[in-house]
């Protein structure tokens, strides 16, 4: 555990949810110090567990990466609402904690009794997130999904790939983790109002909505010049050259330039001087109506090249030049290596495995880390007898009956 006091020590959480959204943002909070406690049942385990590869060798309940991955610093229970006194566990737990998170499909809490209006007459201080695919409301609010739909859905895909191509989907759920990042933030906000005004509150996040956000310069065009974006592979407006290119070894160096000075630039580090002359480079109308051939003369360049020493040149020389970082580079890149952006801890099961830091830190009370992704059903007894203080004789009874699975 971290041998600081954390910002959100004290504030006890409880997750009623699987997949990316909602437990990503217990994991962020508990890295800063939040008791975090993840419930599932022995009938439906977190689906990270079982449906997503990789594994550690096989799959298996705690051989799960992706589990293992967006849950660390977590304590993991097991409670079957079915069985006679399930319910009144689950609204126990729900008593005990400060924040409630949930990513069920819209009107599944209430059904189960454990909606926000429910809980806060038990709790009236609770502050309750609920995070799915379009939000509570809406027509669309019962249609279920996964990332690469949304994606998809909130113009992402519709962007990305060649002109003449298919959309191209992005990889994993990536706007679960931009809804999660806002629900971070958004759980911060209610609990800095009820601190100041003893007052809980509901908050509803849209996965869809959060990712829209994030294509606002196309909105923005389209909403007051009437351009309907398109895909472009990798041109841009106002920067050329702009792409990646191919370099020795089969690795990749990203380029952009955003200005006849600093084509010029690139020019004289190419030792190739009188390109910015050519009257077809000579300024970013010509460069970009001629964008395939320089294209070919960049790739000409960086072909016999190493990639991160040509990054290097360009950088010294003011230029905007990166390796394309490959899945392994990004475990030793020295820039997240120096900031700890990486923190290896022992899991019972896979092993050492390097854990992702969100990557901001606070100066007087630093986060970390405080221990691997739980094992499945791991802190039954630790949650129940400890933090939510069951006697050893009610434990026993709610094991025996099947509450505690």
């Amino acid at each position: 555990m971290a041998g600081v006091v954390q910002a959100l020590d004290g504030l006890k959480l409880v997750i009623f949810g699987a997949y990316a959204a909602g437990p990503h943002i217990g994991k962020v909070l508990a890295n800063y110090g939040a008791k975090v406690v993840h419930v599932e049942s022995r009938e439906r385990p977190d689906g990270f567990r079982l449906q997503y590869p990789p594994f550690k060798g096989r799959p298996g309940l705690d051989r799960s990466a992706c589990f293992s991955y967006f849950n660390d610093s977590k304590y993991a229970v097991t409670l079957n609402l079915k069985a006679p006194d399930g319910m009144a566990l689950a609204h126990r737990l729900a008593a005990w904690s400060d924040v409630v998170i949930e990513n069920m499909r819209p009107g599944v809490m209430e059904r189960l009794g454990l909606g926000y209006a429910a809980l806060a007459k038990e709790k009236p201080g609770i502050i309750m997130l609920s995070t799915c695919n379009m939000g509570q409301t809406g027509p669309r609010a019962d249609q279920p999904g996964f990332g690469s739909q949304l994606s998809a859905l909130a113009g992402f895909c519709g962007l990305t790939g060649d002109p003449d191509g298919p959309p191209m989907l992005l990889y994993g759920p990536y706007i679960d983790f931009i809804a999660s990042s806002l629900g971070s933030a958004a759980v911060l906000a209610a609990l800095d109002q009820r601190q100041r005004t003893g007052k809980g509150c509901y908050i509803d996040v849209s996965q869809y909505e959060g990712g829209v956000n994030f294509i606002a310069g196309a909105m923005f065009d389209y909403f007051e010049n009437g351009t309907v974006a398109h895909r472009a592979a990798n041109d841009d407006l106002q920067a050329t050259p702009h792409g990646a290119y191919l370099c020795e070894a089969e690795r990749w160096l990203a380029l952009s330039c955003w200005s006849d000075a600093e084509f010029a630039v690139l020019a004289s580090a190419m030792d190739q001087p009188a390109l910015p002359k050519d009257a077809r480079f000579a300024d970013a109308a010509s460069r970009h109506a001629n964008r395939a051939l320089l294209d070919d003369v960049l790739a000409a360049w960086c072909r016999p090249r190493d990639a991160e020493a040509t990054a290097a040149l360009l950088q010294e020389a003011g230029l905007r030049a990166h390796l394309v970082t490959s899945i392994a580079g990004l475990f030793t890149d020295p820039q997240l290596v120096h900031r700890k952006t990486w923190r290896k801890r022992r899991h019972p099961v896979i092993g050492d495995q390097s854990y992702y830091f969100p990557g901001f830190d606070l100066s007087r009370t630093p986060g970390d880390i405080t221990g691997p992704a739980p094992c499945f059903a791991a802190d039954n007894h630790a949650v129940y007898r400890e933090l939510l203080g069951l006697s050893e004789a009610e434990y026993d009874a709610l094991c025996k009956e099947g509450a505690i699975d």
